[in-house]
């Protein structure tokens, strides 16, 4: 017999709460992580339709990136749509975990996983946030690494489009154009905030997610190449942390099924003319 409390405290060593944000909610959100799990779901969100997926799924284990509880329910009147859903889970007993920040920060954790996305070499974080408690090593939001080759700006806009899978993104470039990108800064999630880092730590091209009006014309004027593909991307965290949490039950002997989600959570679309 497996319980919630085994897989999360093997995940923590990986990834330690310790270095997640001060706002951040990472950790338990809903649920008895003392009782046994057979059935772990790994998922980016945790919407009605996941929680639907997971109910006909027969989860007992929500395993999520993004938090399912940033702000605390004001009610629990169950016309919401979000506190029916909490309604949902515990009815279900379904306890669910999120890590966040931790993640994005830990070696090996999300920025890695999106670096290797992008194919990039000799990666250091962006943005230094220490040392890991656990094993004493240097941590940090974001990477900064190398391509393979230099590529246009135009054709690393590809790149991006193909390494991330997305059908569409959005693209600065700066006045005059850099002749070629070699060095780029990821940071899944919404970093648009740190591209003066990207741009003073030598990278041609920064990739990050929601970023606005106004951060798109400072960024503009910095003279860094700004890619926004999206919030979504971090979605290959479904199959990296399935993939962990493979690893750690073969080690640990858990007696537990592992299901990746299938639900698609990106809510925008791209229309083209």
């Amino acid at each position: 017999m497996t319980k919630g409390t085994e897989i999360i405290a093997r995940f923590e060593r990986f990834a330690s709460p310790q270095l997640a944000e001060s706002w951040d909610h990472s950790g338990l959100q809903i649920g008895n992580p003392d009782q046994p799990v057979h059935k772990v779901m790994t998922t980016l969100d945790v919407r009605p339709a996941v929680v639907d997926e997971a109910i006909d799924q027969g989860v007992d284990f929500i395993f999520a990136h993004h938090p399912v509880m940033f702000k605390p329910a004001k009610d629990l009147d169950t016309r919401n749509p979000q506190n029916a859903m909490y309604a949902k889970l515990l009815a279900h007993q379904i306890t669910v975990y999120a890590a966040h920040t931790n993640l994005d920060t830990a070696n090996g954790g999300m920025n890695d996983w999106l670096a290797d996305q992008l194919g990039l070499n000799n990666t250091t974080p962006l943005v230094e946030a220490g040392y890991d408690p656990i094993t004493g090593q240097p941590v940090g939001m974001g990477r900064i690494g190398d391509l393979k080759e230099s590529l246009s700006v135009s054709d690393f806009a590809k790149h991006c489009l193909t390494s991330f899978g997305v059908t569409g993104l959005r693209v600065v470039t700066p006045t005059p154009a850099p002749a070629s990108i070699k060095q780029v800064a990821i940071l899944g999630g919404s970093g648009s905030e740190f591209y003066l880092n990207a741009q003073q730590k030598g990278a041609q091209a920064y990739v990050t997610g929601d970023v606005s009006y106004h951060t798109a014309h400072d960024a503009q004027a910095s003279g860094v190449v700004l890619v926004d593909p999206g919030h979504h991307i971090e979605a290959v965290a479904i199959d990296q942390l399935a993939n962990l949490l493979q690893n750690w039950q073969q080690e640990h002997q858990w007696s537990i099924t592992l299901y990746r989600s299938r639900v698609n959570t990106e809510p925008f679309q791209f229309v083209t003319k």
